[in-house]
Formats: structure tokens, C-alpha cells, sequence
């Protein structure tokens, strides 16, 4: 190997782990700004009181980030999470988590009423459902609440930790 390739990828090798952690850095910080507005909008699509356990009582947002920050997830969803709900941020103008139900629900159908909308709020709704219907190994479901609320569950082998290669 020649002087100049080594040094090259020398510089290459000894840069990459402060490139990765700007981007994890990066990734928390998007995911502080939004987590809000997506706890709402989970929370509103499973309230407190309904057949389902609530989004809430399930904890499915510290799920859905877990899993979307995870290092197997893909990295255009996970773009894709985060930029839908800082779309429905701008387009209710940061009034979103002080609307009333009623409010948030016209904001929602509004925003479903988009191509982008109804593609990100169907992958909000996904991501929560399988939280709420995940092993409880993973951080929701807790106490197996969303399997029983269906009268069914997971299958067998259980999972014996949260993801492989962690």
C-alpha cells in the first residue's frame, strides 16, 4: 500500500467514529423536538378509557423511538418518522399539544387528508400497534395488556431479550 492511501484511509478510519456519533447526537435531538407531538398523536389515537389499553398506560412513544433508534431500523423510515411529525409541527403552527381533542382530531384528518399525512400517520399507527401487541420484552405491552385486551398472544418461543446484536 502506498504512503498517500494510508494516510487516506488512515484519516477515513480515525474520523469515523466522531461522524457516527454527530449523527446519533443529531438523531436525539430530532427525536427530543418531536417526541411530543407523536405521544399526542399516539395518545389520541388510543385514549384512555377505550377497549384497547391506552397509548399511554402502554408507553408505546418510548417503544416506537427505541425501535425507530435502533441500528437494524431503516434509516429512510426513521427519516421519515421524524420529518412527518415536524411537518404536522409547521402545519398547525406549533399548536398541536394544546389543541382540544376535538381540534386535533380536524388537524389530523386534515393532515390524513395528504398523500405525506396519511402515509406518516399510518406508520405512527403501525409503530404503536406493535407496541401495544409486541412481547413485553420490548417495553410495551406491559403486563401482556394489549394481548389480553384481543384475547390472544404472542407466539412461542418467547423473546428472551430486547434485539439481537445490541
Amino acid at each position: 500500500m502506498k504512503r498517500r492511501k494510508f494516510l487516506i484511509l488512515g484519516s477515513i478510519f480515525g474520523l469515523s467514529p466522531y461522524v457516527q456519533a454527530k449523527e446519533i447526537s443529531t438523531l436525539e435531538k430530532k427525536c427530543k423536538q418531536v417526541e411530543p407531538v407523536i405521544q399526542a398523536v399516539q395518545e389520541h389515537m388510543f385514549p384512555e378509557g377505550s377497549k384497547l389499553p391506552s397509548a399511554k398506560s402502554m408507553q408505546v412513544t418510548a417503544f416506537l423511538f427505541a425501535t425507530i433508534a435502533h441500528k437494524s431500523f431503516d434509516k429512510d423510515i426513521r427519516a421519515f418518522v421524524l420529518e412527518g411529525a415536524e411537518e404536522l409541527i409547521s402545519r398547525e403552527k406549533g399548536r398541536f399539544l394544546t389543541m382540544s381533542m376535538v381540534e386535533k382530531e380536524k388537524a389530523l384528518r386534515s393532515y390524513e387528508k395528504t398523500n405525506y399525512g396519511s402515509s406518516w400517520l399510518s406508520r405512527i399507527m403501525t409503530l404503536t400497534m406493535e407496541g401495544l401487541f409486541s412481547d413485553p420484552v420490548y417495553g410495551s405491552n406491559i403486563q401482556e395488556s394489549g394481548w389480553k385486551s384481543v384475547h390472544a398472544y404472542g407466539g412461542f418461543p418467547r423473546a428472551k431479550t430486547k434485539y439481537l446484536g445490541t
